[in-house]
């Protein structure tokens, strides 16, 4: 016998169980179906995120960083540490538990907020008066029904084309993740942000890393002047990153693997390794969701359709996060979870995409918000720019990090913040203060006025703001 709720949602990622925690805090009767499973097969809320994604990733660039740092950087603050070794064993399990305690912090929201969780994978079974039926199946088949159904079912990583991922020896960034041992050498194809963190993790703890890039161009995506400056810190940390190279034969081996690639000048190129790690992109998940029964419309990359307020083609069928358009990242997915749960109620949900913020957790972290010159170019804005080097900050000096600058762009005839881009210690923090002023249409000269605390790394930001001025206080 089926069980009717007001609002079911199909995925329990970041998308997902944010959205159901907000309708059930607007008073309606919500359930939440995610398959996701841990090591012991029971549930595993928090989708690629939590599970394979950016909450494991950053325990393994936390472990890494203090290896690296014990190794490398203790000595300049007068601590001896000799013979450093690395449990990666330990390092791994220090990773899961963090991860477990994210799963286990949904499921107490879940019950705090009262919200039915049913573990197994939701499918659209019929469309029916009262709304639409879901398909539970998993170890316990569930039918429901609900009048709003909100799909959030995420991503899976890209494979390339004749070579399918066995986890072993080419991985995804899940089996990057949980590597027992440290890789003598290992290659990447793809450097965009699962590629540089997982290679600056393993190359941290030993590995000798290549990544092999496509694109002409290092982090297209980025600002130009910044991802300039990120390369050069990559560089002389021993990261190798070659662009413009079109891979070719893959073949694994008992040993490892071997890949053939032309570099960019056309030549005849194989490197050897242990690892291989695909990092070429997601493509959205909707696998088994049995869009067909309904008629829910997808698009040719397999993403549903959805409309500036993630509806879809269906009445009362909504969608989130990774499968549909827009950028792949959990808070732009919790942003629109949140937005649709309020939507359903009657309020006036909304998601800013030109203040949501990039950031990618390497050492220097790198992080954006708004447009980059190469786009103010492009659209022929008139614009000013100003910029700050770490390494005329006191605090960073302090740090021990000097590497890197904040970069402001403001319009040149109202001053209004059009993109502010980090490249540096602490960017993933330093950037919410430009996400908060651009919210607020602040100008450059906005930021420069307030006060900053001293010494800090945010010092930095007002001194490019200033800078956009040809002003400076140099603190």
């Amino acid at each position: 016998m089926s069980q009717t709720f007001d609002v079911v949602v199909i995925g329990g990622g970041p998308g997902g169980y944010i959205a159901a925690i907000r309708a059930a805090q607007l008073g309606f009767k919500v359930a939440c179906i995610d398959e996701w499973k841990n090591a012991a097969g029971g549930p595993a809320p928090g989708g690629t995120c939590t599970n394979v994604g950016c909450i494991p990733s950053k325990a393994l660039l936390q472990s890494s960083e203090h290896f690296d740092h014990a190794n490398h950087h203790f000595a300049d603050h007068g601590i001896t540490a000799a013979n450093v070794k690395i449990d990666i064993a330990k390092m791994i399990g220090r990773k899961d538990t963090v991860v477990k305690q994210n799963n286990d912090g949904i499921l107490y929201l879940f019950k705090k907020n009262k919200i039915s969780f049913f573990h197994g994978r939701g499918s659209f079974a019929k469309a029916v008066e009262a709304g639409y039926e879901i398909q539970v199946t998993g170890a316990k088949e569930e039918l429901l029904t609900a009048r709003q159904i909100i799909v959030a079912t995420g991503s899976n990583a890209r494979a390339l084309p004749g070579t399918p991922f066995d986890e072993e020896t080419v991985l995804s960034n899940d089996g990057a993740l949980r590597l027992g041992a440290v890789p003598k050498k290992m290659v990447l194809i793809g450097s965009g942000v699962i590629g540089l963190e997982m290679g600056s993790v393993w190359r941290r703890l030993g590995s000798d890393v290549t990544i092999l890039e496509g694109l002409p161009t290092f982090l297209g995506a980025v600002d130009e002047q910044i991802a300039k400056e990120a390369k050069k810190a990559f560089d002389k940390q021993g990261l190798k990153i070659e662009l413009g190279v079109k891979v070719g034969e893959i073949k694994t081996t008992k040993k490892g693997v071997s890949v053939a690639y032309t570099n960019a000048k056309g030549e005849a190129q194989s490197l050897d390794a242990d690892k291989l790690i695909v990092s070429i992109g997601r493509v959205p998940n909707t696998i088994g969701l049995n869009a067909e029964a309904v008629g829910l419309q997808l698009d040719e990359r397999g993403a549903i359709v959805v409309d500036a307020e993630c509806r879809t083609n269906l009445k009362g069928v909504w969608a989130v996060g990774d499968v549909v358009r827009g950028p792949m990242l959990a808070h732009k997915a919790e942003e629109e979870g949140v937005a649709v749960a309020e939507r359903i109620a009657g309020h006036h949900g909304h998601v800013n995409f030109n203040t949501i913020p990039w950031v990618i957790y390497t050492s220097p972290e790198i992080a954006w918000v708004g447009e980059t010159e190469q786009q103010l170019k492009a659209r022929g804005a008139a614009y000013k720019a100003g910029t700050f080097p770490f390494l005329a900050n006191g605090r960073a000096r302090a740090l021990g990090d000097t590497t890197g600058m904040v970069k402001f762009l403001a319009d040149a005839v109202s001053d209004e913040i059009l993109g502010v881009h980090i490249v540096g210690p602490q960017a993933s923090e330093l950037i919410a203060e430009a996400v908060v002023a651009m919210e607020f249409k602040a100008s450059a000269e906005d930021i420069a006025r307030i006060c900053h605390a001293h010494p800090s790394l945010s010092e930095a930001m007002k001194e490019a703001a200033l800078a956009v001025d040809k002003r400076t206080l140099n603190f």
